[in-house]
């Protein structure tokens, strides 16, 4: 063997010896508990979640919503809900290459994104069906810190809460003021103890959310409290976590706004 040989080898076994040390201090840094929350844990198979996207006049974000979801390497069903868009939606949905993933259904008229929401409960079949809105204010990224509760066995309802992330945009006063009120007054008639209730992101069993859809009434963006109201009285077991916010303004789309709060309050009597 050659001195550039030996020299070689050396350096290999060293590198080795370098790798097996490092691999052995890593596994005592993450262990079972520290990984879990990281978000690292295995997704049984058979697993898949049902992305629900009601989509209304987002010709400008609708295709890049999808590709962020599929992004998210995660098994998927992607099921959008065109409720009835007149800016050109339509036909980027229908350049939409045909996937066993993917699924476009379309309304004839707007109803509203509570009607689009349940025409996606009721078509899903994944695991797991969680909200998705068109306008990019949510990050998909999100979805497997989400899901984690559910899959482990956890969880039957996982709310993602746009206050509690360390590294967030800052939504403006009146807009937490408002939120923050409704929230309060939703806890009251549930008993639960949530921070967002008007949070698009609501990871819930496909059994269970299929079970209630028939029963949900709400056509506009009501339907966060009135979701909320049923499945607490189900006695079921909610779990929430801080997920990332980019806030929208009026100027670029955001369609909410101060009647939705009127009916959210309406909601809370009513049902």
């Amino acid at each position: 063997m050659s001195s550039d040989d030996f020299n070689h080898r050396q350096s290999l076994e060293r590198s080795l010896q370098l790798s097996n040390l490092q691999a052995h201090r890593l596994d005592q840094v993450l262990t079972d508990d520290v990984c879990r929350r990281l978000g690292i844990f295995v997704i049984p198979e058979g697993f898949r979640l049902t992305v629900v996207i009601p989509v209304f006049n987002e010709v400008n974000t609708v295709l890049d919503v999808v590709e962020r979801v599929r992004k998210t390497a995660l098994p998927l069903e992607i099921i959008l809900v065109d409720d009835g868009s007149s800016d050109g939606t339509r036909e980027k949905l229908a350049s939409l290459p045909e996937s066993d993933d993917l699924r476009v259904i379309l309304h004839d008229k707007n109803r509203g994104k509570g009607a689009a929401l349940r025409t996606g409960f009721e078509h899903a079949t994944g695991t797991a069906v969680v909200v998705q809105d068109a306008d990019l204010e949510y990050d998909p990224d999100d979805f497997r810190f989400l899901i984690q509760p559910i899959v482990e066995g956890q969880a039957d309802v996982v709310y993602g809460t746009r206050y509690g992330h360390h590294d967030r945009q800052v939504p403006p006063l009146w807009h937490v003021f408002v939120n923050r009120w409704i929230t309060r007054l939703s806890n009251l008639r549930t008993g639960l103890y949530l921070s967002d209730v008007e949070t698009c992101y609501k990871v819930i069993r496909r059994e269970l959310i299929q079970e209630l859809a028939p029963q949900l009434k709400e056509n506009r963006f009501g339907i966060e409290i009135e979701l909320t109201l049923k499945l607490a009285r189900k006695r079921v077991r909610f779990y929430e976590r801080p997920i990332r916010y980019d806030r929208r303004g009026f100027d670029e789309g955001k369609k909410i706004g101060w009647r939705d709060g009127v009916r959210a309050l309406y909601c809370m009597l009513r049902y």
